[in-house]
């Protein structure tokens, strides 16, 4: 019997960069949420551990078998192996967590089939710091390297979302190089909307240094009045937050008509 999991999207309400450490990685507090669609995740039991890679955006992956799919089946024991199909249709380094999330949603397979070992925080961990909040997929407070998960008071659950790409793929390495080394403080107190509404993105200005098209699509976004427009993550994906599904659905029928070229997803928060 075949499993399938939705590998959903994450973004980054807020990103604040505190400090660049010694061993190379940045300690940060972000607001993490997760969009109600993304990636497709399909596996059957089989003899042993595979991966096949299909959708728009598979052409991104160079080696299928060294995508975190593989990667995050390696980390977890079981008595049979596991065929997945990834339905790739996120883009690929774009601040949207694909890879991260596509693990998320190996973890919450294996859980639903085998069970996970006790330590599978840690396992999650290792494969990178986005990954034990794309586990359980939820709106979440993340601080260290982004693997020190808090609960928040999330009330912006079932809010219209609006994701726009404009095809150009960034590495997080090359962003977090160009951020300023400024510690602009913490995250701030509250609810998920009032930390999203008060937050920021410090990540912003170095990605819009590296992919100039980022601020173009932010500009896209606030023009169309959106509660919030922002990057997420390192970029290049920004989003927009809205009041109703029938003034998102307008913002992107307006984008998709002056940006033909750019990828969006329209959703809601989980």
């Amino acid at each position: 019997m075949a499993i399938a999991e939705t590998a959903y999207a994450k973004i980054n309400l807020a990103l604040h960069v505190r400090n660049r450490r010694e061993d190379g990685y940045h300690e940060l507090e972000t607001l993490f949420a997760f969009v109600d669609a993304g990636d497709v995740l399909t596996a059957r039991s089989a003899a042993q551990d595979s991966v096949r890679v299909l959708g728009e955006f598979s052409g991104g992956l160079d080696n299928p078998f060294d995508n975190l799919v593989a990667k995050a089946l390696g980390k977890l024991p079981r008595a049979e192996g596991l065929a997945v199909t990834l339905e790739k249709n996120l883009p690929v380094a774009a601040g949207l967590g694909g890879g991260s999330a596509d693990a998320g949603a190996v973890f919450r397979m294996v859980r639903e089939r085998y069970g996970l070992p006790e330590d599978w925080h840690a396992r999650a961990a290792a494969l990178g710091a986005d990954v034990p909040a794309c586990v359980e997929s939820r709106t979440c407070i993340g601080r260290g390297t982004g693997t020190e998960l808090e609960a928040v008071d999330d009330s912006l659950a079932g809010t219209p979302v609006l994701l726009v790409n404009p095809r150009v793929p960034l590495a997080t390495g090359p962003v977090f190089a160009h951020w300023d080394g400024t510690d602009r403080g913490a995250l701030p107190q509250g609810d998920a909307l009032t930390i999203a509404l008060e937050g920021r993105n410090d990540l912003e200005i170095p990605a819009i240094s590296l992919c100039p098209q980022i601020a173009g699509v932010l500009a896209a976004l606030r023009g169309t009045s959106p509660v919030l427009a922002r990057m997420s993550g390192s970029g290049a994906t920004c989003f927009a937050l809205f009041d109703s599904d029938a003034v998102r659905d307008e913002a992107a029928a307006r984008i998709a008509a002056e940006h033909s070229g750019w990828w969006q997803l329209k959703g809601s928060l989980r």
